[in-house]
């Protein structure tokens, strides 16, 4: 199994409501997919040193699992996924960073 773990952050403060929307429709388009085996994600939890970050400051991190490599290429092609973009990135501007790894542990 190989993961692709994204750290999201959104360029203003975001409404709970919003933020939960957000990563349901994440999840919604990745497991309706068929390529995504796992889907995990959590809020960043705010510390002081938030403050100094030298690139940004998180507000989610996501981690999907999948299969092989075949599908983790899959992942990044999945119908719906541009207009799921376009429409937070509209509303809600963000910056994604991301890695794509074997299990941590």
């Amino acid at each position: 199994m190989l993961n692709h773990t994204m750290i999201v952050s959104f360029d203003q403060p975001i409404p709970d409501a919003e933020l939960d929307q957000y990563l349901k429709d994440i999840e919604n388009l990745m497991l309706g997919s068929g390529r995504v085996q796992t889907f995990s994600a959590r809020r960043h939890i705010r510390v002081p040193a938030d403050d100094h970050s030298p690139v940004f400051v998180a507000s989610a991190i996501i981690q999907l699992g999948v299969a092989d490599l075949d599908a983790l290429n899959a992942v990044f092609t999945v119908p719906g996924t541009e207009e799921l973009i376009q429409r937070w990135q509209s509303r809600h501007p963000y910056q994604v960073v991301w890695i794509n790894h074997e299990a941590l542990s």
